[in-house]
């Protein structure tokens, strides 16, 4: 009995030890900053935004941990019901959920306005990665193969555009390409794919809705409505351009206290911080963030695990997604497409999608020398 209880405390110490405390520090710190900047946006006053950020980070951060200690079988094994749960919650979505800024999105569960296409990022790639774990690697590039691969990615996708979420669509498909890609999918059929869509782009445009042409007409030229459409963006370079190097200072911000920035709190968190703290300040940010894809792309290449390297390898290439589609958005880079920026930005749902995709590569990190039949 004696032994049974010490090999359990020493199961669990080696699982303790075995933590990625390098990518657990840096997501704190992200959270610390991001609790400042909400802080910051809120006025240098602990009002909605800032109250329920931070509790909703720290509730998410401990969810986190706790279910980094899932064994990273339980995560395969979960891997097609999460998806299809997820799935299933779209749809739910699309019939009953609560309509806001002219999109249906979000689903009331009470304690929580859930919005299931942030859980489709992380649910995409696990259930591809499992997928390709399945699948001999001879027959990856077989036809049936790749049908089913693209059905899995595209049913999420067509649900998402009718929301209407172009956004998070794309990022979507860019997270479940990025798995299909490093499973061993043959390039040409991406060089065939990339040259079919250049092609059909005139025609794809004229499906889209006015609001997402403006967008792509107001990134090709901010002036042409700087009271109307062009305001967000025109208003966030200037306000990442008077930051300077140093920045303006916590709390000294232009756009938070004069209020000439909407919606600074969620897609453009980064403008104000980068407006407080200047270009030293948003690389140290950046700096972050990439050790944080260094760390899950280290811990993807030490999983003995198929399943864990597809995994890890497919959510750092998405949080390279997600970092980069929003600085280079809040840049006037990239057309405006609602994207968040991870643990920054303010929204229940992305930090919730979030923490469970750490909380799998931490999994994966734990059980690193596990192998998956």
């Amino acid at each position: 009995m004696q032994n049974n209880s010490f090999n359990t405390q020493s199961t669990f110490s080696q699982k303790i030890k075995n933590f990625d405390f390098i990518l657990l520090i840096c997501i704190f710190m992200l959270g610390i900053i991001s609790a400042l900047s909400m802080y910051s946006t809120d006025g240098g006053e602990f009002l909605f935004h800032s109250k329920s950020h931070i509790a909703k980070f720290l509730i998410f951060f401990s969810i986190m941990i706790i279910m980094s200690f899932f064994n990273i079988r339980y995560w395969y094994f979960f891997g097609y019901f999460f998806y299809i749960v997820v799935l299933l919650f779209l749809i739910w979505a699309a019939l009953y959920g609560i309509k806001a800024s002219g999109s249906q999105r979000w689903i009331n569960l009470y304690f929580i306005n859930l919005q299931p296409s942030e859980l489709m990022k992380v649910a995409i790639i696990v259930c591809l990665a499992k997928y390709y774990h399945r699948i001999q690697f001879d027959k990856v590039n077989s036809f049936q193969s790749i049908f089913i691969a693209l059905v899995i990615l595209a049913l999420p996708i067509m649900l998402v555009v009718a929301q209407p979420d172009l956004g998070t669509s794309i990022l979507i498909a860019l997270s479940g390409l990025v798995v299909i890609w490093l499973a061993g999918i043959n390039m040409k059929y991406f060089i065939y794919s990339f040259t079919a869509l250049l092609i059909s782009m005139p025609f794809a445009i004229s499906f889209l809705k006015p609001y997402q042409k403006l967008r792509i007409l107001t990134f090709l030229n901010p002036d042409r409505d700087p009271l109307g459409a062009g305001y967000q963006i025109i208003q966030s370079k200037i306000a990442v351009g008077s930051g300077g190097l140093t920045g303006k200072g916590f709390l000294k911000g232009t756009q938070s206290y004069l209020e000439f920035l909407p919606e600074k709190h969620t897609d453009f968190i980064f403008t104000l911080f980068a407006e407080e703290h200047g270009f030293l300040g948003s690389l140290s940010l950046l700096l972050i963030y990439i050790i944080i894809i260094y760390r899950i792309l280290k811990i993807g290449s030490i999983s003995r695990s198929y399943f864990a390297k597809l995994f890890c390898y497919g959510y750092g290439s998405a949080i390279f997604f997600y970092v980069t589609v929003n600085m280079s958005m809040v840049l006037g880079l990239l057309p405006i497409v609602g994207s968040p920026l991870p643990i920054m930005s303010y929204g229940g749902s992305s930090m919730l999608a979030t923490m469970i995709g750490f909380a799998i590569v931490m999994s994966a990190k734990i059980n690193h020398n596990q192998l998956i039949a």
